[in-house]
């Protein structure tokens, strides 16, 4: 096993054929199919599972798959930190946001990189709180912002800023004003993402401390949808101001303070524990925070117009 069969089998794994990984790696089919062959050979493991619509990943290709992208983001990262010079760091960082915080810091992050780091190279991936844990665990991500992540030993998390939940409502149902006790919410049909969610976790935790039954109506994992479902009447919502401000739909919305008590959730940066930061990393690092902790700050006071 040696490196380059690692990034091949990856490649081919990544785009479900040899030809077109061939295509982007540059070199003949018959070579890449022989050096995926010789490490399915030294395993003694068949890793793929040829078909006529390309390959896909057996159970031991997708084990050798998960180490493998891990193995590869450690020996670009000992390039990068090698390599970097300390006035202007060099490489590739793949960045994880949730969706909401991705609508609003995106933009301006790419614009500081581009600015400060012209010789590296950023990629932003999105996904749920859960799942950015994950990839910044094995390698996936080099740096992650992640909702109330619980503690673990592969993860070492910042927590950046605090923002309190809110019952969001539409506005045009005739919703009510001012500041919701939480015990309150039981008298609402809310729509609330599936249990794996951060929010989802929060607020059934401090429900069940009050005693508080929520009635959940509808589970869906999607924000942009929930909100749609709100904005359709279809029941109320609980989440952020910043999550709400990323809506396109804001302004049809109603969004009120959960209160008695208040129910905070906590943005959080990640990185791996097992491993340095690149000069890359820190740098980036400190640009999410500059952009991040002003940026979903802003959107507390307009969002808070119950």
């Amino acid at each position: 096993m040696n490196l380059k069969q690692l990034e091949y089998f990856v490649r081919v794994a990544e785009l479900g054929s040899f030809s077109k990984a061939a295509r982007v790696l540059g070199i003949a089919q018959p070579a890449l199919s022989r050096q995926v062959r010789l490490l399915e050979t030294d395993l003694r493991e068949t890793l793929l599972l040829r078909n006529g619509r390309g390959v896909s990943l057996t159970e031991g290709g997708k084990r050798l798959f998960e180490h493998s992208v891990g193995i590869l983001q450690l020996v670009a990262h000992a390039r990068e930190d090698i390599g970097a010079s300390r006035d202007a760091p060099t490489g590739r960082i793949v960045v994880g946001l949730p969706p909401s915080i991705a609508r609003q810091v995106t933009l301006p992050l790419i614009d500081a990189f581009r600015s400060q780091l012209p010789r590296a190279r950023l990629a932003v991936v999105e996904g749920l709180s859960a799942h950015i844990a994950e990839w910044t665990a094995t390698g996936r991500v080099d740096v992650g912002l992640l909702y109330n992540p619980e503690p673990q030993p592969a993860l070492e998390t910042t927590p950046l800023l605090e923002e309190p939940l809110m019952l969001v409502q539409a506005a045009a149902r005739r919703a009510g004003r001012g500041p919701v006790p939480l015990r309150d919410l039981a008298d609402y049909p809310l729509v609330l993402p599936e249990r794996a969610h951060t929010f989802r976790r929060l607020i059934e935790t401090q429900a069940a401390h009050t005693g508080v039954k929520l009635d959940v109506a509808w589970e869906v994992s999607s924000v942009p949808t929930i909100i749609d479902l709100v904005c359709a009447g279809h029941g109320c919502a609980v989440l952020t101001a910043s999550a709400v401000a990323a809506s396109p739909r804001g302004a049809e919305l109603r969004v009120r303070p959960i209160g008695e008590p208040t129910v905070v959730s906590v943005l959080c940066m990640a990185i791996s524990a097992h491993k340095r930061p690149t000069p890359l990393g820190l740098k980036v690092m400190a640009l999410l925070r500059e952009i991040t902790i002003p940026t979903v700050a802003a959107t507390r006071a307009p969002a808070q117009r119950g």
